[in-house]
């Protein structure tokens, strides 16, 4: 498949730049095999059934952006993952400047710096900063800010009201760039409604790295190269959604970022196994799902490794489908828009 397959028109006006107030008031397109729905997310609990396991992403976003200087050049960077040798993978903007040996010193970073290990042609780079762990974590309360998405405009610098609104209410686990846009549908109300319909919910992670925001680069698909994510799943997490199917319940990935995690973790089988590592699997339309039964995300972008997958899990023709229906009914669209859930095809 082509790059130009996954490609659509999306009015701007589309595009939300605010979430839903309460989230849990956004919109919810229910994607069926055999039609269209349109709901609220406060539906949810109506859509599943007794024993079914809805599955959510419990990172937490971390202040990834970050402003440095060597000697008069200014430098971005972007956080993406720590790597096992105590080192940080990083996106840069103006890297030409960030030389192999020199030292990269954080604006506002309160004596933080970092050493430029390696370099590469796509922008990307190793870091060794002076700091570790607790200190490393302070250092960057005080010099980072949330990566948010370029399509949320804040011309006028970044809302205070993102510092919340850009975190899920089961956000614990720190290293996130990018949220799981899915759950931040999800209220303390919400919960307590699935509870009582005998939905459980399972909390695994995928930090969500820095390439969420490049662009696919390539027209023919299958040599696109997925950017690398850290994932876990613990054994106790992996017995829960195991327990759940095996007693006939469905599981319902919360975003494409938990579907990820878990299709990697399943045997051949279904079955979930714990899971600590990196995951960059690509999922294409042709994938067989062997984890996932349902799917709960928001609408992507065009021509986006998102899209893919979801054109993936519920058929090219009905997300193609879905998406028309979606524009002209008015639904919010991206980050901070309304969701969809997705039948297996």
């Amino acid at each position: 498949m082509n790059l130009a397959d996954f490609d659509y028109d999306l009015p701007p006006d589309r595009i939300a730049a605010t979430p839903a107030r309460p989230r849990d008031a956004a919109r919810l397109l229910h994607v069926r095999t055999d039609g269209l729905d349109d709901r609220g997310i406060t539906d949810l609990p109506a859509l599943l059934q007794p024993g079914d396991c809805l599955v959510v992403n419990d990172t937490r976003v971390i202040p990834a952006q970050l402003s440095g200087r060597r000697g008069d050049a200014v430098i971005g960077i972007t956080l993406d993952r720590p790597m096992g040798d105590g080192t940080w993978r990083v996106l840069l903007r103006n890297a030409r400047r960030a030389r192999v040996g020199e030292t990269i010193v954080i604006d506002h970073g309160n004596g933080l710096a970092a050493l430029v290990e390696a370099r590469a042609d796509d922008g990307s780079a190793l870091l060794r900063f002076n700091e570790t762990g607790d200190a490393f974590r302070a250092a960057l309360d005080t010099a980072g800010a949330l990566a948010l998405p370029p399509y949320i405009p804040r011309n006028d610098g970044m809302n205070p009201a993102d510092q919340a609104d850009y975190q899920t209410m089961f956000a614990t686990s720190d290293g996130a760039v990018a949220a799981p846009t899915a759950g931040l549908h999800f209220t303390p109300a919400l919960l307590d409604a699935l509870a009582a319909r005998g939905v459980t919910i399972a909390r695994v992670t995928l930090h969500v790295g820095a390439g969420t925001f490049l662009p696919v680069r390539v027209d023919a698909l299958a040599a696109h190269r997925m950017h690398a994510e850290r994932g876990i799943i613990t054994a106790a997490t992996a017995n829960a959604i195991n327990a759940a199917r095996a007693a006939g319940g469905r599981i319902v990935a919360v975003g494409t970022t938990s579907l990820r995690v878990l299709e990697t973790a399943a045997d051949a089988t279904g079955s979930i196994q714990p899971f600590a590592g990196e995951t960059d699997l690509f999922i294409l339309p042709g994938y067989r799902f062997r984890a996932v039964d349902r799917l709960m995300t928001n609408f992507h972008l065009p021509r986006s490794t998102l899209l893919m997958l979801v054109s993936a899990f519920a058929g090219v023709e009905r997300i193609r489908a879905a998406y028309r229906h979606a524009i002209a009914q008015g639904y919010r669209f991206y980050s901070y828009g309304d969701a969809c859930l997705l039948d297996l095809a």
